[in-house]
């Protein structure tokens, strides 16, 4: 329930489908499991708890939603065991070696025929829309994770206008800046881990991490190198690094944030998830809102 990884989209349209609307339009594209001879499937789960039959869940300006994937699983290992004999009683029919086409087929053909047998592994990556600031959030650092969630909200909304959040220029100057200790984001301050790369075809990397980055073994490097990876703090909230790709990671919560809601205790768990949600996605607001404004606000 708390985003640890983030990929961030702006709607340059409003979503403007009520709640009885968006739940149809979910559950046509609700998961069912891979059936013997797919590899992989992707639907809309319940959001909230496996408990709570809804494909959406409203909360003021957000609403919720939860993609489950199957995938099956095959060793690379146990591939190789089974395919190796086949490619040798093939060779041998055919009297010659076999050309790489020839083994590809082989190899899918077998991946077929295993598929039915192989062990079965399963995600759910959560999300919100953000009506307020027309904002995508997407728990997961995989950008093409990312595109395969929009891709099916594609589907099911019928259009997406979904665009990155952060200009990726305007970012990697901000970033250089940040580094400096200078046009911080509101709140924020400089953490303990960086990651620099050079923008030749080397491309030397360094990366520093429990480090002071205001130390002149770390400055040096931006006479040279581009910011990559850069981690910030609030001074009594959440703790995060940015990526130069516009993705925020490794997103950490004040004690303090989980123990807020601790009282209400767990006997009505839609209304102590409901409070964890807004705890949660208030706190990473105000944070992606505060680089949002200093990445935007930069000339």
């Amino acid at each position: 329930m708390w985003f640890k990884n983030v990929r961030v989209y702006r709607l340059s349209a409003p979503l403007t489908i009520d709640a009885a609307a968006l739940e149809q339009a979910l559950a046509e594209y609700k998961f069912t499991p891979c059936s013997g001879q797919e590899a992989v499937r992707s639907g809309f789960s319940f959001p909230l708890h496996p408990s709570i039959k809804h494909y959406s869940h409203q909360q003021n300006q957000r609403w919720y939603f939860a993609i489950k994937r199957q995938e099956k699983v095959l060793p690379a290992a146990v591939i190789n065991e089974e395919l190796a004999p086949k490619l040798d009683a093939a060779a041998t029919e055919a009297g010659r070696p076999l050309s790489r086409k020839e083994k590809q087929a082989l190899k899918e053909d077998l991946i077929q025929t295993l598929l039915p047998r192989a062990f079965s592994r399963s995600s759910l990556t959560q999300g919100y829309y953000d009506a307020e600031r027309q904002w995508l959030v997407l728990n997961t650092g995989s950008a093409s994770k990312a595109e395969d969630i929009l891709a099916l909200l594609r589907k099911a909304l019928g259009s997406l206008p979904a665009l990155p959040w952060l200009d990726s220029h305007k970012l990697n100057q901000q970033l250089q800046l940040w580094l400096q200790q200078q046009s911080l984001p509101a709140q924020f301050q400089l953490g303990a881990a960086v990651e620099l790369k050079a923008p030749d075809e080397e491309g030397a990397k360094v990366k520093f991490s429990n480090h002071l980055l205001t130390a002149d073994e770390v400055q040096t490097h931006l006479q040279d190198k581009l910011v990559t990876r850069l981690s910030l703090q609030q001074e009594q909230g959440l703790a995060l690094t940015v990526a130069d790709d516009g993705g925020i990671k490794q997103i950490q919560y004040p004690d303090a944030l989980f123990e807020q809601n601790e009282e209400l205790g767990w006997d009505d768990l839609i209304s102590r998830l409901d409070a964890d949600l807004i705890l949660m996605a208030d706190s990473l607001d105000q944070a992606l809102q505060a680089i949002s404004a200093q990445v935007s606000g930069s000339h």
